[in-house]
């Protein structure tokens, strides 16, 4: 089913795009959440209307990330973990570990935007990117020391 976006959703797209999504996702979801509406001509004729509109929440969208990505661009933080042998570590640092120590250091980012490929199992320094907006995500350092 062909749905335009009346807001930004990460995984679909932009404000204004015309995206195809599952027929029980737009009823379910898009639809009643006000987040889409159905891709007819009388709604493409409405938005073609509010296009500027929508161009200057996109813009005023990618300075505010583009002002997060430059506070968040060099910032490190500490996790401390429990340690076997060696460097190896007894559990793994998660994503939401390192939410907690962004949160000590007075940074808000949601679990979401950091983008951890598989968990942290051994001691070290490591450079995890946050996407805060397409195509926009600054690298923080986390260091795993021993707790």
């Amino acid at each position: 089913m062909k749905v335009i976006l009346k807001e930004t959703i990460d995984s679909l797209g932009i404000i204004g795009s015309e995206v195809d999504v599952k027929a029980g996702f737009a009823r379910n979801y898009l639809l009643p959440q006000g987040k889409a509406v159905p891709a007819t001509v009388q709604y493409r004729k409405i938005l073609e209307n509010e296009k500027v509109k929508f161009e200057l929440q996109i813009a005023k969208e990618k300075e505010l990330a583009q002002q997060m990505a430059q506070r968040l661009e060099g910032v490190a933080c500490e996790v401390t973990a429990k340690v076997h042998e060696g460097e190896r570590l007894y559990g793994s640092v998660t994503a939401r570990d390192i939410l907690d120590a962004l949160a000590r250091n007075n940074i808000q980012v949601e679990k979401r935007m950091i983008l951890l490929k598989e968990p942290i199992k051994t001691l070290g320094t490591f450079q995890i990117p946050v996407r805060v907006y397409k195509d926009v995500e600054p690298e923080i350092t986390v260091n795993v020391v021993p707790e």
